[in-house]
């Protein structure tokens, strides 16, 4: 007796099949995002504001400022797409005076890039804090440049632009920062960043403390 193999099933089926699944697939995917991403944005966001106080010394209020034709405003048109502008944070006491510029920037470390938040008081010239916002350094050398407390202290005073020494060579100049032994591209990144984006912004800078009463 012949043994009869059983019959393929039809290849709309086989398409079908696959079909829903891939839909079913697609619509998971965005269940999920759905989901996530306002959690994840109400997350950075959160972030964001810590280290803005955290690198201003905290500030009672600050406000969001964006780069349009040139100078930095707190109030773009309404059909202003803000997500594609560059911006400040400006910090205030309780008494609506000033009391410095919260600045992101980033640069590729040693690893990948390097993002991270500084202040800057423009009536003193001096950088008044750091905050490493995001990175993927080497642990135990380069994740230092966040989990070091002593250098990250070393951004507490100094005036740009910045310049990068050997712990225990400096001159003891008001520039100086003194580097992370063993993890020198990473703690000179996080200089270049700030030097760069000062160097950047020195023109729409000018013109803010000229327009700020």
């Amino acid at each position: 007796m012949t043994e009869q193999r059983p019959a393929d099933p039809p290849a709309f089926r086989l398409l079908g099949t696959l079909t829903l699944a891939g839909a079913l697939a697609g619509l998971l995917l965005v269940v999920v995002n759905g989901w996530a991403e306002p959690r994840i944005m109400a997350h950075r966001a959160e972030v964001l504001r810590e280290a803005i106080h955290e690198v201003l010394g905290g500030p009672d209020r600050y406000e969001t400022l964006f780069l349009i034709d040139g100078r930095f405003t707190a109030d773009p048109p309404a059909d202003t797409d803000t997500l594609a502008l560059d911006r400040i944070y400006a910090g205030y006491d309780n008494g609506g005076r000033p009391i410095g510029l919260a600045i992101s920037g980033g640069e590729p470390g040693f690893q990948d890039i390097i993002r991270l938040l500084f202040g800057f008081d423009p009536t003193t010239g001096q950088i008044t804090g750091m905050k490493v916002l995001e990175s993927k350094e080497t642990p135990g050398l380069g994740d230092k440049i966040e989990k070091d407390s002593g250098f990250v202290a070393e951004f507490a005073g100094p005036v740009p632009p910045l310049i990068g020494v050997k712990p225990g060579s400096g001159s003891g100049a008001e520039s100086e920062v003194d580097m992370i032994t063993g993890a020198t591209i990473s703690s000179r990144t996080v200089i270049d960043i700030i030097n760069h984006r000062l160097e950047e912004l020195r023109p729409y800078l000018l013109r803010l403390e000229e327009d700020t009463p």
